[in-house]
Parts: C-alpha cells; structure tokens; sequence
C-alpha cells in the first residue's frame, strides 16, 4: 500500500497492491485507487486509513489461518478465494477508515475553529480591558485642567460680568455652558469605563426597593412635570444593585424628558425562563426604527443639546450594565407613539424562592 500526494489539487491518491499466491503457481496483482480530497480528510489521518486497510486484510488472513486449523469452516476452496477475500477486506478496512477519518478531520476542524474563537475573544478582551483603562486614564487626567478652566471662567463672570457688553456676556455663558457639559461628559466617560472594572460582586437585588430609590432620587423632577409612574411588583434579581439603581434611574429619566407634559411611565415584568423581562413604556416622542440601534452607542444623540440635555451616554451605559449582568436591552418604538425599553436580567434563586408569579408571568403582590 502506498500514498502518492499530488501537487495541483491539494488530495492524495491511495493505492491499495495486494499481492497473493492462487494455488502456488501464480502471483495476482489487484490494484484500487482512491482520490481523498485534503479538505474532506486531513492529511494526518491519512496514514490511518491505510493501516485500517491493512487491517481488514489481516482479520482475513486470520480467518483463513483458521481454516487450516479448523477445515470444517465450510470456506469452499480457500485458497483460491485468498484474492477476493483480501481484496474485499482491504476495501471495507478503507471505508471505515474514511468514514473515522471523516468524523476526525471534522472534530479536527471544529476543535481548531474553537481555539481560534477562544484566541480572538482573548484578544477581543484584553483590548476592551486597554481601551477602558485607556478612556479611564484620559478621562481622569482630563478633569483637572477642566476644573482649572471652569474655575477662571467664573472667577471671570463674577469679577467682570458687569463690565461686559452682552456680546462679551453671551461668549462667556457660552463658554460656562460648554465647560460643564465638558465635565458631564468627562464624568459619563469615566463612569463608563468603571462598568466591569468598579462593578460591585453581585447579590441577590430587590428591584422594589431600587424603584423606590430612583423616585427619591428623581422626586424633584417627577413634581415638575407631574409625572406619573405606574410599575408591577417588581422581582427579586441577581445582580450589583448601585449598577441597577442607575439603570432604572436613566430610563425613568428618559421616559419622562422625552414624554408630553403629564409623563406616564409603566413599569412591567415577566418571567421567562431563568430571566426577567423588564419593561419601561412612555407615552413620549418616540424613535425611528433606523435609529434604535444607535441610540445604545456612546456619544449618539438624537437631539441637539439645545433641544434636550444630556451627554449621549445614559444609553450606552444602561447597554453596559446589562450585558454586565448577562443580559440584552432593545427598544420598540414608533415615531410620536411612545416607546418601550425592555431588557433581561437573571433570576435570583434563593433559599426562600422566587415570589410567585401571577396567571400574567409577573409577579404577584406579597
């Protein structure tokens, strides 16, 4: 037996010689040929294939050596059929070596995509790792010579305000304005990068009580524009609950700047599997289907600063700490007909369980 690669077409040709004795007096010579393609099988099984061949022939010569010692076989004239008998266990001892060298070749391929994916998410890792220390460096390393700017220019205002003509006054406002949007945008930037690096060890999270401190926390704006916040009762979580305080806080926030006057902000839940979906629909402006991607990316914003406050970053954080969690946000929304944010979060399972749940899938009042 013999392997003779080719050069053109990236496969081999394996010969199967199999040379045998008929009676004694003459020497038959059966040749076989078959093309094995190198994608189909990998050239380092295909040594294999030829022993698994010599080793069909060989359970044949077993047999036949048995013959001798036990002639009430019933073989017919043994000898004779030496050719074919070999012959025929050459070939099955070759299909099932392409058969096995097949099923290597693809678990071959399979293990190699693996540790190419493992080596691209090493990487992939280790470069989000450098871009937030990156960002976390200059961020930090910006806020002081910012802070020494926002100083003089109110040292400025207060101490030659009055002496400005209202072209000197509207430069300089416009130079205040631009320094503390700076800052709010130094200080996102900031907060950002510290998703995954400052993130606290998760905990079993009461989202209740987080609903609860985001109302605190945005009580002055929800008096202002009598706003309404309706919400389920909200499950139990696994997750880092400063994270999730945040997360509820910039899409409340949202619903309500981006609502008519009156905002009504529902709040709903439902289980799903080994998750909770969560929900928060308003009644506001609502977002392009071309746009509701984009708006989880930092910095992108669909209004103008003038138009309506903010960094471009509430988003693309609300994005950062739920992928922290294991989870997905999305949106569904049409223009002018309000818009709903869901997004996943796991359950927590603890020695008491999970509230039970209601015949809706959210969770029943305790």
């Amino acid at each position: 037996m013999s392997i003779v690669p080719t050069s053109h077409n990236h496969s081999i040709v394996a010969v199967l010689v199999v040379f045998s004795f008929v009676g004694g007096s003459g020497l038959v010579l059966l040749v076989g040929g078959y093309r094995l393609s190198r994608t189909e099988i990998h050239p380092r099984f295909h040594t294999a294939i030829l022993w698994r061949s010599l080793a069909g022939i060989g359970v044949m010569l077993a047999i036949l050596g048995l013959y001798h010692v036990q002639p009430d076989t019933g073989l017919t004239n043994p000898t004779r059929s030496i050719p074919i008998l070999t012959g025929f266990s050459a070939v099955a001892g070759f299909a099932v070596g392409l058969s096995d060298g097949r099923a290597k070749t693809r678990a071959h391929a399979l293990e190699q995509k693996n540790r190419q994916l493992e080596r691209v998410q090493e990487q992939l890792e280790a470069s989000n790792e450098r871009l937030e220390q990156f960002a976390y460096a200059a961020s930090h390393d910006l806020q002081e010579p910012l802070r020494m700017v926002s100083s003089y220019l109110q040292l400025i205002d207060g101490r030659y305000g009055d002496d400005l003509d209202d072209d000197g006054e509207e430069f300089l406002a416009y130079a205040i304005d631009g320094a503390d949007r700076m800052k709010e945008m130094i200080d996102g930037l900031l907060e950002y990068s510290r998703i995954d690096t400052q993130g606290e060890p998760f905990a079993p999270v009461d989202l209740d009580e987080v609903l609860a401190a985001v109302r605190k926390d945005l009580e002055l704006k929800i008096e202002e524009t009598d706003a309404a916040i309706e919400a389920d009762a909200l499950p139990r979580v696994h997750g880092d609950e400063r994270q999730l305080r945040q997360l509820f806080q910039n899409l409340v926030s949202n619903a309500i700047q981006y609502s008519p006057s009156a905002p009504r902000v529902e709040i709903t839940t439902e289980r799903d599997g080994d998750e909770w979906v969560v929900s928060v629909h308003d009644d506001g402006i609502g977002i392009d289907s071309a746009e509701q991607e984009r708006i989880f990316e930092v910095f992108q914003r669909l209004h103008g600063p003038d138009e309506r406050p903010g960094t471009g970053l509430g988003l693309a954080l609300c994005r950062r700490i739920v992928e922290r969690h294991g989870g997905e946000i999305w949106v569904e929304s049409e223009p002018h007909e309000g818009s709903t944010f869901s997004f996943t979060l796991p359950v927590e399972h603890d020695r008491h369980g999970p509230r039970p749940l209601d015949d809706r899938g959210t969770v029943a009042n305790p």
